[in-house]
C-alpha cells in the first residue's frame, strides 16, 4: 500500500496546485465544489491512479475488473482563503482503501489553512463467495462456493481467490449467500499437537537445513510455537504445514 499512498501525494500535487487559483476567500477550494474543474481532475486522477495499482496491492487477484474513486465533499461550513500552493499529505494510520481520507494544507498563502478531504475508493475483482448461506463450523467444499465481483477494499480483512486456499478449512463464523469469504472467516489451522515429532527446518539466505524435534506445545497457523531439537535445543518458529516448523537463521 506504500507505493499507492506516494503516487497518490504526486498525482494530487499536480492536481490541486493546478486549481489553486479557484479557492476563493469565503468558500471552500475546489475538492470541496462537486461540479468545480479541480473535483473533476481529482476524481480522473484518482481513478487511473487506483487501477494502476490496485494489482499490486491485491497481488493475490487478477487484474481488478472494476475501480471507483468517489471524491467526497468538504464540510460545507468552512471558510478558506485563497492559496497558491496546497499541499495535500496522508494522515497517519490512513490506508487508501474503503472509506478513507487525504489532508489537504495550504503551504503558500496570508492564512494557512488544513483540512480533509474524504475519498471512497472501492477496488473490485473475482473472488470467492458463499453459494448459500453457511453456519460458523462448515467445512468448506465445492459446492459451498462461488466466484463472484467482490469489493477488495471493503474491508482490511484480504479476500480469497483460489478456492485451494479454501476447500478442506473450517468456518470460523457464519456467512449469508453472496458474502465474501476473507481470511479472517477461517478458523485458524493446527498443525501440531504437544508432543508431535515434527520436522524442524532451518530457512536462510538461499539455504534451507532440516531436523527432527518435538513440539512443547501446539502448532496453530500463525502464532508461535516451541520444539525440543535431538541434541536437546529448545527453538522457536512458525508452524508452516503438517508437523513442520520453520525457524529463522
Amino acid at each position: 500500500m506504500r507505493s499507492m499512498n506516494t503516487k497518490v501525494c504526486g498525482l494530487l500535487v499536480g492536481a490541486l496546485c493546478a486549481g489553486a487559483a479557484l479557492a476563493q476567500v469565503g468558500t471552500a477550494p475546489g475538492p470541496g465544489n462537486g461540479t468545480s474543474p479541480l473535483d473533476a481532475a481529482l476524481t480522473h486522477q484518482l481513478q487511473q491512479l487506483a487501477r494502476e495499482s490496485a494489482s499490486t496491492a491485491w497481488s493475490s487477484h487478477s487484474a481488478p475488473a472494476r475501480v471507483e474513486v468517489e471524491v467526497g465533499q468538504l464540510d460545507a461550513r468552512l471558510t478558506l482563503a485563497p492559496c497558491a500552493r496546497v499541499e495535500p499529505y496522508l494522515p497517519a494510520g490512513v490506508r487508501l482503501a474503503g472509506r478513507t481520507r487525504i489532508g489537504l494544507r495550504c503551504t503558500q498563502g496570508q492564512t494557512r489553512w488544513n483540512v480533509y478531504l474524504p475519498l471512497t475508493v472501492k477496488i473490485f475483482a473475482r473472488s470467492l463467495v458463499a453459494s448459500t448461506a453457511l453456519p460458523a463450523g462448515t467445512v468448506l467444499r465445492v459446492h459451498h462456493l462461488a466466484q463472484a465481483e467482490v469489493d477488495l477494499a471493503a474491508s482490511p480483512d484480504p479476500a480469497i481467490a483460489q478456492a485451494d486456499l479454501a476447500l478442506g478449512r473450517t468456518l470460523a463464523r457464519p456467512l449469508s449467500a453472496g458474502d465474501a469469504l476473507r481470511q479472517g472467516d477461517l478458523k485458524l489451522r493446527s498443525w501440531f499437537a504437544a508432543g508431535d515429532l515434527v520436522r524442524v527446518v532451518a530457512v536462510g539466505p538461499g539455504f534451507a537445513v532440516s531436523a527432527e524435534g518435538q513440539a512443547l506445545g501446539p502448532g496453530v497457523e500463525g502464532q508461535a510455537a516451541r520444539v525440543r531439537t535431538e541434541s536437546g535445543r529448545i527453538v522457536t518458529g512458525m508452524p508452516t504445514g503438517d508437523r513442520r516448523i520453520e525457524v529463522p537463521l
